[in-house]
């Protein structure tokens, strides 16, 4: 069966996402002239975007890569786990978090705890689709919102379910009988 048939519809096409990333890229771009920036793509559902949104900043960036886990179970207990930390320190960058989509915002909050104490000169989050009806974690809002997206289950453009779907060149909503439970 291929992913296609798998997909109930399509919110956002290539191009509507490659408009949005060109959008962010511009807006970044003039906000971080003549500063330092160190852009942090969280993996592995940021990969994609970070790549575009990286080649859409017209300004020095430097990048840096962390990976995390949040343990899940029937209900989010919102415990995460650092499985790849930074290789470089942010003392003194102006650090923009690079999300494929801000829903519960858990994993992020911990993240902007946890990078706030390493002393960034400033701290910022991108996120390429929010979803604020999902939104649990009260403190996290992103400073560069891509697109929106009503609560439901997406995948494509580095969305995945179950490591899957990730390739897809669009967002789409996955049908009920491939999703997970």
């Amino acid at each position: 069966m291929q992913m296609l048939d798998r997909i109930e519809k399509i919110f956002y096409t290539a191009e509507d996402l490659d408009a949005a990333v060109k959008r962010l890229g511009a807006q970044i771009s003039k906000d971080y002239e003549g500063k330092n920036l160190m852009l942090v793509s969280v993996l592995k559902g940021s990969i994609v975007f970070m790549a575009d949104l990286m080649r859409a900043i017209t300004v020095p960036c430097k990048i840096d890569f962390m990976s995390v886990s949040s343990y899940k179970s029937e209900t989010s207990t919102g415990v995460v786990r650092i499985l790849k930390d930074l290789d470089e320190s942010i003392a003194g960058c102006d650090v923009l978090i690079v999300e494929d989509i801000l829903d519960t915002g858990r994993t992020l909050s911990y993240l902007k705890k946890l990078l706030l104490n390493r002393n960034p000169a400033s701290f910022r989050i991108c996120t390429l689709i929010d979803k604020p009806e999902a939104r649990v974690a009260d403190d996290v809002t992103a400073d560069y919102v891509g697109l929106n997206v009503p609560n439901e289950f997406i995948v494509g453009y580095g969305l995945d379910c179950d490591q899957l779907y990730r390739n897809l060149p669009f967002i789409g909503v996955l049908k009920q009988e491939y999703r997970p439970g």
